[in-house]
């Protein structure tokens, strides 16, 4: 049967701290994104962007709670109506593919994608994303978004954030490299599962990748993946707002997506249910190559090979 995948796009930048990834969406979709994806078989349906409102036009600090988070009320507008529009498309028997924007739209896809099932995720990302407005230094949502899904903080007291379905023991950050302090220290309690670049670099990229898809499909409906861009390499991947040395490469990033593929409904096994790309900055960018990285990426996950 072929699969139908619903292209979201979500282009916000509330939840960064430099302006243009906003663009991110109509960056992707220039690159080919829905002739990329048809390339695998599957069918495309573009429902066009959610709308945004300009961040100019809105107070950054109305509805934070205690501590810091920038934009939280037009986030939580963002994350509903995402939310509701992944939702639709799981129920409608398509794949949802949200494009971003900021990390900040995971919330929202996580919530959607996790409303009437047991959901795994594998958070492909540089960093962390694991701070919550009492403990993020710089206030910015994109660098909250799995402990807000996972209802930490002040999150807990937020159903709009929380993901009802997803199951922290299903949880893998795969690629971590860059953390704040108090981040370290709530990963270290919690049962989220994290491989960072040493790990990668000691045991190789494949066996990674393949015991957090364990992780993220264990006993679970579904699993979700996030593939924020500035897990590569800023040498790969120029266009992205926070990028940190000592990504993977070009290649290792498409055989992650290669495995993504191969467990999706394997013997049985729990099906790849959503997935996002993030944080394309086109005014950061050279040439759109992040962009055209990000839908090559996106057709690796959905199941393109050589042969």
């Amino acid at each position: 049967m072929t699969r139908t995948v619903r292209i979201i796009g979500a282009p916000t930048d509330y939840g960064a701290n430099r302006r243009g990834v906003d663009m991110g969406p109509s960056a992707i979709r220039y690159a080919g994104l829905a002739d990329a994806v048809e390339a695998t078989g599957a069918t495309t349906v573009d429902v066009g962007d959610l709308f945004v409102a300009r961040a100019e036009e809105r107070d950054p600090d109305a509805g934070a709670p205690a501590g810091d988070a920038k934009f939280l009320r037009e986030v939580e507008d963002v994350s509903e109506s995402l939310a509701d529009e992944v939702a639709d498309a799981v129920a409608d028997g398509e794949l949802p593919l949200a494009l971003g924007g900021d990390h900040s739209i995971a919330i929202g896809t996580l919530a959607g994608a996790g409303r009437d099932a047991e959901l795994g995720a594998v958070w492909f990302d540089a960093h962390g994303d694991f701070n919550t407005p009492e403990t993020s230094p710089s206030g910015n949502v994109h660098g909250m978004p799995l402990a807000a899904a996972l209802g930490k903080g002040s999150f807990a007291d937020r159903p709009w954030a929380r993901s009802a379905g997803l199951r922290e023991e299903n949880v893998a950050i795969v690629g971590l490299r860059s953390i704040d302090d108090a981040e370290r220290e709530a990963l270290r309690e919690s049962d989220v599962t994290v491989y960072t670049m040493s790990d990668i670099d000691a045991r190789g990229l494949t066996p990674v990748v393949e015991d957090a898809l364990d992780v993220a499909t264990d006993g679970v409906e579904g699993f979700h993946v996030s593939l924020d861009l500035d897990w590569l390499d800023p040498g790969e991947a120029p266009g992205v707002g926070t990028p940190v040395r000592g990504g993977v490469s070009y290649r290792e990033a498409h055989a992650a997506m290669e495995r993504v593929a191969t467990r999706d409904g394997a013997d049985g096994a729990a099906d790849l249910r959503s997935l996002e790309l993030v944080e394309v900055n086109p005014i950061l960018d050279e040439h759109n190559e992040t962009a055209e990285l990000a839908t090559e990426l996106a057709a690796s996950a959905l199941g393109k090979r050589i042969l």
